[in-house]
């Protein structure tokens, strides 16, 4: 099967998505502990685990349009998205390695894309 270009924007936007559930579990970890108001009433933590639960739901609509071995692998864009989304938000800091291993990502996904 060929995978078809809606698939890839499907799973990319899924991949987009998912990454913000992160970015609230990191500031939901400020007010984190073992207690009913540490992890079921801390907002930031059930806003990442619904965004981040959910993203999953682009990924199968998008099977429906290509190869799995081309699809879900690109749902690793989603780290890259979390890396940027870390710095602008959490405003934490790069450092060269980081970038280098940003590129890999996202050289291997360009690879994988290619390939199909």
């Amino acid at each position: 099967m060929t995978t078809q270009l809606w698939a890839i924007i499907v799973v990319l936007i899924g991949s987009l998505y998912g990454a913000i559930g992160p970015i609230f579990w990191k500031q939901g970890a400020k007010k984190f502990s073992l207690t009913l108001e540490g992890t079921i009433l801390n907002k930031n933590l059930v806003i990442g685990g619904l965004i981040w639960g959910t993203s999953f739901i682009p990924l199968i609509i998008a099977f429906k349009g290509g190869d799995i071995n081309v699809l879900a692998p690109l749902m690793s864009t989603g780290y890259i998205w979390v890396i940027l989304f870390s710095i602008r938000f959490l405003k934490e800091k790069m450092n060269r390695f980081k970038w280098l291993g940003i590129l890999f990502i996202a050289l291997g996904v360009s690879l994988i894309g290619f390939g199909s």
